[in-house]
């Protein structure tokens, strides 16, 4: 054993320690079947062995995790929903402040508190009996902090814009321990730096949200052959480039119920239900459906069957572009890429940005791109059995090929640890601002939950 290796077993040990002086050692996770458990995300592809797990119950379990890791040198990680791809909810020999007991979700008004370890679904329940919804993902079993710090896309988008357009405020303990609070008029250049610019500024333990009227929606799955995808995508980008607000339609190259891969349009509509209807007849008469099931649904149901789309345990490699419109060249790239997926698991989605999410002045929040746009998500799905080098090749080539038309940067949140290039673009006239907050307010680099764009990025 090395004098460092030795030198790091001790602090690991010392944090241990002084943390169970401060968190019921039962939630102070070194070794064990519960610390095999609390290092499982659902990405398969993720093998991450964290020195120390700290299920945290409260802020003041967060703030001690937070002082005694930084005490002893050691690298943080926050999980919430812990479900970005890459794994950052886990760092190697660091301490994870895990906050999955930490979901309790208050409704006051027309607004929603929920601590930070709260699934978009947890809030979902939670606002419905009231008649009130939440903008959220796509994906009942996302953290809905986590989403609404990286921007937020969601079928809600078009009327109430990004979840992080709904951040109404938020308690966070920052790198030194402290607690604060972030709204409109405390702490406002950290409130902003929140909607958009990630988890990179310290660790919410709680996040006010505003909630929107709405009973129902008109929803579900249109499904067409793959035979006539180009057709359909053709059609389709009319129908999103001139769609009202109330319209937001998530597309997808699946695999439909032959094992072929199908073209999916998966529709919302959240205003009157026989315009609605009406709206949604146009997509299902852009070819000859295989499937066409759409009706009036609470948005929590539908919310909570998309998370059949993900299966846990599987391996994942994610990688993702903003486009203009489908485009003919477009259309063709991901036909082309649909018809060559290495693994039936494997799907290609675009994510429709418009109407309210446009209508934000773009210097508003930290998110940096608010022009009509879709956002591709590729998804590479495989077994953990399977060699992975062909299915991480097949996104990394989609990706690529999407490049010449697609738009600066990307997602932040799924923007890869390594995909600097797309950091760099991502906030756009935001950057410079984005980073001086986080030299500011982080500026030992303690929290890495998205990736930023480096420090030479402020004086190019």
């Amino acid at each position: 054993m090395t004098d460092t290796t030795t030198a790091t077993t001790t602090r690991i040990a010392a944090a241990a320690g002084d943390l169970t002086r401060h968190v019921d050692s039962a939630r102070v996770l070194t070794a064990g079947p519960a610390y095999d458990t609390a290092v499982v995300v659902w990405n398969g592809a993720v093998h991450i062995r964290p020195a120390i797990v700290v299920l945290c119950e409260s802020a003041a379990d967060v703030q001690a995790a937070v002082r005694i890791a930084r005490a002893h040198d050691l690298p943080l990680s926050v999980r919430g929903g812990g479900h970005d791809w890459a794994g950052r909810a886990l760092r190697e020999g660091g301490v994870v402040v895990d906050l999955t007991r930490m979901r309790q979700v208050t409704i006051t008004g027309q607004s929603a508190t929920a601590q930070g370890g709260a699934t978009s679904l947890d809030v979902l329940t939670a606002a419905g009996p009231h008649g009130l919804v939440a903008a959220t993902g796509s994906i009942g079993s996302v953290g809905i902090t986590g989403l609404t710090l990286g921007g937020g896309y969601g079928a809600l988008a078009g009327v109430v814009g990004l979840a992080a357009d709904n951040l109404l405020g938020a308690d966070i303990v920052m790198a030194d321990g402290r607690t604060v609070h972030a709204d409109p008029t405390h702490e406002p250049e950290l409130f902003w730096a929140l909607r958009g610019g990630g988890g990179n500024f310290g660790i919410v333990t709680a996040l006010t949200i505003r909630l929107h009227p709405l009973q129902t929606i008109l929803a579900g799955a249109i499904a067409f052959s793959w035979d006539q995808a180009t057709t359909v995508l053709t059609g389709l980008a009319e129908v999103l480039r001139t769609a009202p607000d109330e319209l937001t339609a998530q597309t997808g190259i699946l695999t439909g119920p032959d094992g072929s891969p199908a073209v999916f349009v998966l529709p919302t509509w959240s205003g009157h239900p026989d315009e609605g209807a009406a709206v949604i007849a146009t997509i299902t008469a852009l070819g000859s459906p295989l499937i066409a099931q759409i009706g009036p649904m609470p948005y929590a149901t539908m919310i909570a069957s998309n998370d059949a789309l993900i299966q846990n345990g599987l391996c994942y490699s994610i990688r993702s572009r903003n486009l203009d419109a489908l485009t003919p060249t477009v259309i063709a790239t991901l036909v082309a890429a649909g018809a060559n997926r290495t693994s039936p698991a494997s799907m290609i989605s675009l994510h429709h940005f418009h109407g309210a999410a446009s209508r934000v002045p773009v210097t508003d929040t930290a998110f940096g791109l608010r022009r009509d746009h879709l956002m591709v998500e590729i998804i590479a799905a495989w077994q953990s059995t399977d060699d992975d080098t062909a299915h991480r090749a097949w996104a990394a080539d989609l990706d690529a090929a999407l490049i010449p038309d697609a738009l600066p940067g990307g997602y932040p949140n799924l923007i890869g640890p390594d995909a600097t290039d797309q950091a760099a673009r991502a906030y756009g006239p935001n950057t410079a601002r984005l980073l001086i907050a986080k030299t500011h307010f982080d500026p030992d680099g303690v929290f890495t939950a998205t990736t930023l764009p480096t420090l030479p990025t402020l004086t190019a």
